[in-house]
């Protein structure tokens, strides 16, 4: 674990990650993405025809690029320039989708209750300050409006969590250390330098959003249908220990 490291590393090492990243990404996203993410993430959704929706922290851009093509008219901003050129490449121009470089943390180019909807998916981790930008969030949203965000599982992601292996290498069970340490920690991805985390108790997310000014809705662990477990078996691990969790909270 270290302290030393912030937003702006996090940036330049994911414009450094941004290609590797972006090729195992579909037009569904990655595999965890479609099998757990998208499921859930579209059924709190719901009809998004004619909606105004931020999607805050957009990657390569194949969420804004799934609301748009179901109705929406999408802004999406992203910290990483080479993100948002890898997502610009891969979006048609008749798509209602309004790229901006932005820090989640900071979007005050974007004016006050603008959204109907605001989505992040996998991004709040990559931040070191959430609550500003749950704070812009709130800000950007019109009254009664939703944000929907998926994150690493605060509770079994954490900075010294991984499988017990027997000798032969079975998965015997998913430790969990270090739960109570906020900060940044780091994650291999790749060949490269390493992802850059920043960890936060389920508390903690919990009672700022709640001193924000939302209303929690729903909170959802997501598990696999049993289509999916038939083409993906390798899925049942999230049957023991789950990966992410699903915050929807209203303005």
């Amino acid at each position: 674990m270290i302290k030393k490291f912030d937003t702006d590393e996090s940036v330049r090492r994911w414009d450094t990650f941004a290609d590797k990243y972006a090729e195992n990404h579909t037009e569904q996203g990655d595999l965890h993405k479609k099998v757990l993410l998208n499921p859930t993430l579209l059924n709190l959704i719901g009809d998004v025809t004619n909606k105004h929706i931020l999607d805050a922290g957009c990657g390569e851009g194949y969420l804004s690029r799934m609301l748009a093509q179901s109705g929406a008219n999408v802004t999406a901003v992203d910290y990483s320039k080479r993100m948002l050129e890898i997502a610009k490449t891969r979006t048609s121009n008749e798509l209602q989708i309004h790229y901006q470089h932005g820090n989640c943390e900071n979007l005050n180019h974007l004016t006050n209750e603008s959204f109907d909807l605001i989505v992040s998916n996998m991004v709040i981790q990559d931040l070191a300050d959430f609550e500003k930008a749950f704070q812009e969030m709130y800000r950007l949203l019109k009254k009664d409006g939703s944000f929907i965000f998926s994150i690493l599982h605060p509770c079994f992601i954490t900075p010294e969590s991984g499988w017990e292996k027997s000798i032969n290498g079975e998965k015997l069970h998913w430790n969990v250390d270090n739960y109570f340490y906020e900060g940044v920690y780091e994650q291999r991805y790749g060949d490269k330098e390493n992802m850059l985390l920043f960890h936060r108790t389920l508390t903690s997310y919990i009672k700022v959003l709640l001193q924000t000014g939302f209303v929690l809705e729903s909170l959802i662990e997501p598990t696999p249908n049993e289509e999916m477990l038939e083409k993906r078996p390798s899925f049942r691990d999230d049957f023991r220990s789950p990966n992410f969790i699903v915050f929807k909270v209203r303005k």
